[in-house]
């Protein structure tokens, strides 16, 4: 399972979409796809709008966070251009439904689509209001049985603080999912962290603007890139969905 989050789709300050942005994930995704890795991504919409922002302006939490769903559905209508044009079999679905525009997202198809080689792109979150997409993408591992989350951001590991901010931030190379909710590290929100505590399943925070770094993060014997979350013991990482 692999999160991408919407800045990465913008331009300038992660705003809007940049199609040479788009393209560089694509062909990241299209690389892993053609070395038999499984791979189904959920996509954010920070790019065009964050609920919390028009939550703090004053707009219904569960309006807001529905137009952050349905620009989650943007970004996964250009992923999938990009990738039919490097004619990487894939297939759209939908948390909301919306049968014009997308398959809906029903588990035993997305399973289906894995099964037949094809990448399944994730979009409209979980389909309701008052949880994120990194949540979304951790229920979605769950329910697909994936071995691995890979989240995708702008810094290249988890650190204490804002690396960009704060040069005295402690960059972490490894750390157990009770580190990040005890210390509230805030790479991902807490449920989704739970979710793959109490599911075993491992995250991988790295920086998705470096080429090669998705292969890295799923293919390296040895842990060569971002930061390893999971258990007091080693999690396989092989055979990854």
């Amino acid at each position: 399972m692999l999160k991408v989050s919407g800045e990465a789709f913008g331009q300038g300050q992660g705003k809007g979409l940049d199609l040479g942005c788009i393209d560089t994930i694509a062909a990241e995704i299209a690389d892993a796809h053609r070395r038999g890795v499984q791979l189904a991504v959920v996509i954010g919409g920070g790019n065009f709008i964050r609920g919390a922002s028009l939550i703090a302006s004053g707009v219904v939490p569960a309006r807001a966070d529905t137009m952050g769903m349905l620009a989650t559905v943007i970004n996964g209508l250009a992923l999938h251009d990009a990738l039919d044009r490097l004619k990487v079999a894939n297939r759209l679905q939908t948390a909301i439904p919306m049968p014009s525009v997308a398959e809906p997202y029903i588990r035993e198809r997305c399973m289906m689509h894995l099964t037949k080689k094809r990448v399944v792109i994730l979009a409209a979150g979980t389909g309701s209001p008052h949880f994120t997409t990194d949540t979304a993408a951790a229920l979605r591992a769950r329910e697909l049985n994936a071995t691995v989350l890979l989240k995708g951001t702008n810094v290249d590991a988890v650190y204490s603080d804002d690396p960009r901010t704060n040069s005295k931030a402690k960059r972490y190379t490894r750390l157990t999912y009770e580190d990040v909710l005890h210390n509230d590290l805030r790479v991902m929100d807490a449920t989704a962290v739970t979710l793959c505590r109490d599911g075993h399943i491992p995250i991988i925070v790295f920086n998705h603007a470096k080429p090669g770094n998705l292969r890295r993060a799923l293919f390296s014997k040895r842990q060569t890139v971002g930061t390893f979350i999971g258990g007091s013991k080693h999690v396989g990482r092989r055979n990854v969905s």
